[in-house]
């Protein structure tokens, strides 16, 4: 019977980390550069922990979950150093300090770009760093018409997901929101997402270079 019931023990055993990949999501904006561990994660862990030790198994079934403890216990210790290390790059990258001022962008998204998009200077300007990006429309021309198609969906898909993921977040009046409404009043809302995504990347590439944001917010009609 209780070897039957091994997939459940799996499934107990992978939770905690699941439920701490699961709350990264809401980690864009708040909380320490590039963690999702807190003290509730780790209450979990050590409950989980508590209830798999003290629970009457088969000598063989116990011989499993402590093996399996043992590398989840070794895994931690590598994520946490390696996320020292990162976050101490991090810190001292001017960029990446200057993109989390655009809304929608924190800690974790801020470091996709970093880490994806590297040096910017191979980069001539903002449309280049789109286009590479995957998020521009595919262009077809004869002699006499322009076809624009859906986005080409090339280059990085993590800066694309990043994009489309933060500018998801950001508010009706900064200047990402103003383009994905503007669009999506016209032409639907998935195409004003990836038209506001183009312009938030454009506002990751201006801080990558230049190590600060301008324009944050929409012109003022004269």
């Amino acid at each position: 019977m209780l070897l039957a019931a091994g997939p459940r023990w799996r499934r107990a055993l992978i939770k905690p980390a699941g439920r701490r990949r699961a709350s990264g999501g809401a980690a864009h904006r708040a909380g320490p550069p590039l963690t999702t561990q807190g003290r509730s994660a780790s209450l979990r862990d050590r409950c989980a922990t508590l209830l798999l030790t003290g629970t009457g198994l088969s000598p063989e079934s116990r011989v499993r979950i402590d093996s399996a403890l043992r590398l989840i216990e070794n895994l931690d210790v590598e994520i946490e150093r390696f996320t020292k290390l990162i976050s101490g790059r991090l810190r001292k990258h001017p960029g990446y300090r200057a993109i989390q001022q655009i809304p929608g962008v924190g800690p974790i998204l801020a470091a996709v770009f970093v880490a994806e998009i590297g040096d910017i200077t191979r980069f001539p300007g903002p449309e280049q760093l789109a286009s590479w990006a995957g998020l521009t429309p595919k262009h077809h021309e004869s002699d006499t018409t322009v076809h624009r198609g859906r986005i080409t969906k090339q280059g990085s898909r993590l800066v694309r997901w990043a994009a489309v993921e933060a500018v998801q977040r950001v508010g009706p009046h900064t200047r990402p929101g103003v383009v994905r409404d503007r669009v999506a009043a016209r032409r639907g809302r998935n195409i004003g997402v990836v038209a506001g995504a183009r312009e938030l990347v454009e506002l990751v590439f201006y801080g990558l270079r230049d190590g600060r944001i301008r324009r944050l917010t929409p012109a003022t009609p004269a």
